[in-house]
């Protein structure tokens, strides 16, 4: 069988692609940086089975900032995190089945006073006090009130002041350009439930705004899977950046690599290297992957209509354990 070659590889799936054999099986196979998911719920799922299953870290966009401080340190997948939803009063997650009372906070006004109960200073404070690395905020307007434009600057005012990112679930009318507006940095989802217009995608891709893709969390609504792909698809070309991320927890679905959000990446444009690069990005700083890296082992992909299909089979090892093609 002839040997691949390595620039061929590296122009498909970027400069982070190694050939390389692991030293313990002898498998050959490829070596990119550790895979992270940008968007789970860590109290809905099987944690340890992500890094069995080709993910070497998450982030948390919504959970008991207490418990989520407690949480082990070392180990894998290492994990970053939002702490609780800040939401309007009565605002999504409230109520829903999914979400305990302690996943969310009312943010009752836009306050910068630390201190200030119901203020925003003091509902980014407490998250980052337990250790948040990004700050999430609540705009669904599809199912209840919302956060006033001054209240979510205030928040995003106070988030950056400390060195932390924004990333907004939108959904419901003007929901994307309100966060567009207010300078929020991630989408965590790319949205659904209208289309963006060109005009918000311009603006968007210009500020640097990115999109966690959760794409194949709408396999059961056709409407807002299509409508999700196509504006993803716009995005991409406005040269908006994409994040890998499936929202783990919602639906019944083995945690790990999703062979279906890659799929429906592949399908919106997210293809070869700009795949590789959506799964490993570090964002917001996970940290500590060093230790492992992604194999893939067997024949390598040829094409770009390969990728997807080809990096579902990826798992985590040891640095250690992979020998590198030196050319």
């Amino acid at each position: 069988m002839p040997q691949p070659d390595p620039f061929a590889l590296r122009t498909l799936l970027g400069p982070t692609a190694a050939l390389c054999r692991r030293a313990i099986t002898g498998e050959h196979g490829v070596a990119l940086p550790p895979f992270t998911d940008h968007h789970v719920h860590l109290h809905l799922i099987e944690v340890h089975a992500l890094s069995a299953h080709g993910i070497a870290a998450a982030v948390d966009l919504g959970g008991d900032p207490v418990e989520l401080a407690r949480r082990p340190r070392e180990g894998f997948p290492r994990i970053a995190y939002a702490g609780a939803f800040l939401t309007a009063p009565g605002g999504y997650p409230l109520g829903r089945s999914w979400a305990p009372p302690a996943i969310a906070r009312e943010v009752h006004g836009p306050s910068t006073h630390a201190g200030v109960a119901g203020g925003a200073a003091t509902a980014v404070d407490e998250q980052a006090v337990f250790g948040a690395s990004v700050i999430k905020v609540a705009l669904n307007a599809a199912t209840g009130p919302v956060l006033d434009a001054s209240t979510l600057a205030a928040i995003v005012a106070a988030a950056h002041e400390r060195g932390l990112p924004v990333v907004a679930h939108v959904e419901g009318a003007g929901m994307t350009e309100l966060a567009i507006g207010a300078g929020v940095d991630v989408l965590a989802h790319t949205p659904f439930s209208e289309l963006v217009s060109p005009g918000a995608l311009a603006r968007a891709a210009a500020a640097g705004q990115r999109w966690i893709s959760t794409l194949s969390i709408h396999a059961d609504d056709a409407a807002a899977a299509a409508t999700a792909q196509a504006n993803l698809a716009a995005f991409v070309d406005a040269g908006g950046g994409v994040l890998y991320g499936t929202d783990l927890g919602n639906g019944e679905r083995v945690p790990g690599i999703q062979r279906a959000e890659l799929a429906a990446l592949d399908a919106a444009g997210v293809r070869g290297s700009a795949l590789v690069d959506a799964l490993t990005d570090p964002w917001p700083g996970t940290g500590g992957t060093q230790a492992v890296a992604t194999f893939v082992p067997g024949r390598v992909p040829e094409s770009l209509e390969d990728v997807a299909a080809w990096l579902a089979g990826a798992t985590v090892v040891p640095e250690e354990e992979l020998v590198r093609d030196e050319h």
